[in-house]
Parts: C-alpha cells; sequence; structure tokens
C-alpha cells in the first residue's frame, strides 16, 4: 500500500505541475488530447490504427479527438485507395503551425520546471525522469500465449533468426537447429509467448514439454530497440511459471557462446550449467534450473 501511495502521489503531482488539468493546455484553446494527437501525427502523417497503439487510447475516444482537430481545420483523415478500412491523419499547414507553437511552449515549460532548481537538483530530476520513463515503458508491455504461426510471433521468429545469423560464428540455418517448426509450441504439447509494446511484437519465447518433469525452452528473444528495461527476466519468468502450471518441475536450455548477455541472464534467474543433454549444433552451453511449485 505505501508503493500504491507513492504512485498516486507522484501522478497527482506530474499532472499538475504539467498543466494537464487545465482545458487550454500550454495555453492554447484545446485539452491535452488533441495536442498529443497533434505530436504524434506529426509532419508525416501518420496511419489512424498505429496512432491508435501507439497513444493506447480506444478508437471511440480517438475518432472524437481527431473530428475536433478536423473542424478546427489542423487535421485531415483520409481512406486509402487500395483499402478503404485504412485511413490517414496528416496535419494541415495550420496544423504544423500549430506543432510547432506547442513545441515551443512545450520548451518552455520543461525550462520553467528546471529554472528553479540548482545544477545538482536539474541533473538528479533530469536522470530521475529518464529512469521513470524507462520503467513505465517496461509497464506498458503486454506478455500472452500466442499462436506461433501469428503474424505477430513470426516478426518475432523472423528479427531473432536474422540477428543470430549475424551473431553466431557460423551463422544460422534454421533447418540445422533442433526444433525446426515451431508449430509445435501449442498447447497441450508447449506453448509460445509473445511480448508487446503499443501492439508492436517486441518479444519472444516459447516451450515444449518432454520426458520426466523437464520442460525445454526455445527461441526466446528481445527486440534491441527495448533491451535494458528488464523485458528479457519477465519473458523467462513467464515461460517458466506457464510451464509449471502446466506440470513441469525443471527447466531446460542451450545457447550460443556469441550471446554473453543471455548466458548472464540464465545464471543471474538461477540456472545452472550442466552436461550437453541434446544435439543442439549450435549451442555451447547447456543449462537447467529446478522450477518453484
Amino acid at each position: 500500500m505505501d508503493s500504491i501511495g507513492q504512485v498516486r502521489a507522484f501522478n497527482r503531482t506530474v499532472t499538475q505541475r504539467i498543466g494537464v488539468l487545465n482545458d487550454a493546455y500550454l495555453s492554447r484553446d484545446r485539452p491535452l488530447g488533441q495536442a498529443r494527437v497533434l505530436w504524434e501525427i506529426g509532419p508525416d502523417g501518420c496511419d489512424v490504427r498505429e496512432l491508435r497503439a501507439r497513444l493506447d487510447v480506444d478508437s471511440g475516444y480517438l475518432s472524437r479527438l481527431l473530428r475536433a482537430l478536423e473542424n478546427d481545420a489542423l487535421v485531415v483523415v483520409t481512406r486509402g485507395d487500395g483499402d478503404g478500412r485504412v485511413r490517414t491523419a496528416r496535419l494541415t499547414k495550420a496544423g504544423l503551425a500549430e506543432r510547432r507553437t506547442l513545441d515551443n511552449r512545450s520548451d518552455e515549460l520543461a525550462a520553467s520546471i528546471l529554472a528553479p532548481l540548482s545544477e545538482n537538483q536539474r541533473a538528479r530530476l533530469v536522470t530521475a525522469m529518464a529512469e521513470v520513463e524507462r520503467l513505465l515503458i517496461a509497464s506498458t508491455v503486454e506478455v500472452t500465449v500466442t499462436d506461433p504461426g501469428s503474424a505477430a510471433a513470426r516478426a518475432c521468429l523472423a528479427a531473432y533468426f536474422e540477428e543470430i545469423g549475424e551473431r553466431f560464428d557460423d551463422g544460422f540455418e534454421h533447418d540445422r537447429s533442433l526444433t525446426p517448426d515451431e508449430a509445435v509450441m501449442t498447447p497441450p504439447a508447449g506453448a509460445f509467448l509473445v511480448a508487446t509494446l503499443h501492439g508492436e511484437p517486441v518479444g519472444c519465447g516459447g516451450f515444449l514439454f518432454q520426458d520426466n518433469g523437464f520442460v525445454y525452452l526455445k527461441r526466446m528473444w528481445v527486440s534491441q530497440a527495448v533491451r535494458g528495461l528488464g523485458l528479457g527476466r519477465r519473458l523467462l519468468t513467464e515461460l517458466e511459471s506457464h510451464a509449471a502450471a502446466g506440470g513441469a518441475r525443471k527447466a531446460r536450455l542451450e545457447t550460443n557462446r556469441a550471446l554473453g548477455e543471455a548466458i548472464g541472464l540464465y545464471r543471474a534467474a538461477g540456472y545452472r550449467e550442466v552436461k550437453p543433454f541434446n544435439d543442439e549444433p549450435y549451442a555451447h552451453h547447456w543449462f537447467e534450473k529446478t522450477l518453484p511449485r
């Protein structure tokens, strides 16, 4: 409860200090929601579906925001020629000018927050803000059990294979690796998890149940764009939890010597190195861990 109280106090202070409570955000004649949409559309325009995912708002609310901006002649929304369901929002000339004004006002607001502080306090505040931003982004990531044949899963696997192909000493050929068909990672034989951030896939991992209470973890990957947020550890924990819920007592995995960060993650998570338990051609290290019940 102390942690929850601190989060709520932080939210109240921030919303008041940056002017979220005002109907006219940054002294402009529009609330924060409309201003944020102008920022996110940007000078090049933005697909409405992407805009909704990026802002994490429902389609009805976003439609109302866009309609208000259209009525003010700041935004135009057009439908794609090939697919009428695809809509793109673009800023008008007036919208671009309003966005520049909002940028200038935002700079002034940020400067007003820093101005009363000492140099040391400014450094502390900026550092703390960067850490809070990283943690808030981490809390936004969703991890779900997914069909390994889904578009999100395929995107993760393709990025994973491309990366290890560049990092492994002898490259990577998917067909040579054990479990070349990820489609088998479905219940009841196993499961495949995908992590998404604002609707975009940013990580994955799967497992297969084996004999004698073992579970075999495979294809764990985190996008470089979100590394440093603790997502690798979270994915690993989620895989272990799902496996334990399915009756597994011990987890096994192997990895390549080129993946030093993965080796460090497994050791920090309680995995101990063991003798090779399979013939994975790309493996140099084999690990095992007893799962908590």
